[in-house]
Parts: C-alpha cells; sequence; structure tokens
C-alpha cells in the first residue's frame, strides 16, 4: 500500500482506494493544502514539527522547498530553487563520498537519521538531522527531511 507525504504541509496519507495512486501517471494535489504534488513513500513517515522538506529532481537539485525550510535555513524558496540541495543548503559533516544525497539517489535507498550541519542564509553552521527518501516513480527524485537537533 502506498504511503503519500504533501512536501508542503507534511500531510501524511495512505492509498488504500486507489485514488492517490501515481501509477496513472498524473500527479495528485494535497487535499489539506492544495501543493501540487505528493511524494510517495515506500514505508510511513512521521516528520517532526520543526522538520521542513525538501524535494529534488533526478540529479539532486531542488524543485520545491516545504513549510520548516524557510525557518531552518533563512532561504526563500526562489533562492533554492534549481541549486544542488548539498551545495545550496551548505550541508556538511560527511566525506565527499559519503554524500547522503548521492548515496540515495544512486542506489536507491533511504538515508535516514544522518547527523549533518546546515549553513543558513546568514552563515551559521546548525546541527540537524537528516532524512533522504530516493523517489521510486518514473521521474526519480529524491526527498530530503531536515530537522534541527
Amino acid at each position: 500500500m502506498p504511503y503519500f507525504i504533501c512536501p508542503n504541509c507534511k500531510e501524511r496519507s495512505v492509498d488504500s482506494d486507489g485514488r492517490e495512486s501515481l501509477l496513472d501517471q498524473q500527479a495528485v494535489g494535497c487535499r489539506h493544502c492544495g501543493f501540487g504534488f505528493l511524494f510517495e513513500l515506500m514505508d510511513d513517515y512521521y516528520p517532526g514539527p520543526t522538520t521542513g522538506l525538501v524535494v529534488c529532481d533526478q540529479e539532486g537539485r531542488i524543485l520545491a522547498s516545504g513549510r520548516g525550510v524557510f525557518e531552518l535555513s533563512g532561504y526563500p524558496e526562489g533562492e533554492l530553487l534549481g541549486g544542488d540541495v548539498v551545495d545550496r543548503l551548505g550541508l556538511g559533516g560527511f566525506e565527499a563520498e559519503r554524500n547522503p544525497a548521492k548515496l540515495a539517489l544512486e542506489w536507491g535507498v533511504r538515508r535516514m537519521g544522518e547527523e549533518l550541519e546546515l549553513r543558513t542564509r546568514m552563515g551559521q553552521r546548525k546541527p540537524i538531522k537528516a532524512d533522504f527518501f530516493p523517489a521510486y516513480d518514473d521521474d526519480g527524485g529524491l526527498l530530503v527531511a531536515l530537522t534541527p537537533r
């Protein structure tokens, strides 16, 4: 049974009736906030209240950022769009060959509980916990959950 999460408001849903299935290639918007699409997950995920979600394409470039990302990073969505998620948010605390976004995209596996640092718009370093979810649809991509720790 597919699980879905809205990248904007973090509303979770389950496709028990087939109405939200992305198998028909038509993106379904969020019933709660009206955001343009839902992200399909293999398992249900419970983001914290201060977690911000970032959606990336199959190359790791930012397509959208939801509520909580601005509060955590200071970056409005417009300044993030199109940039590499690791570079644009200044994610650090890992060796180059262990880049969690690239590993999740390359291997198609989740990377959970990564203890990283984020560089805010003002240049401050903030400790965060990050979860990386690869997309399992034909478009590929990545959902990144960023939570202050």
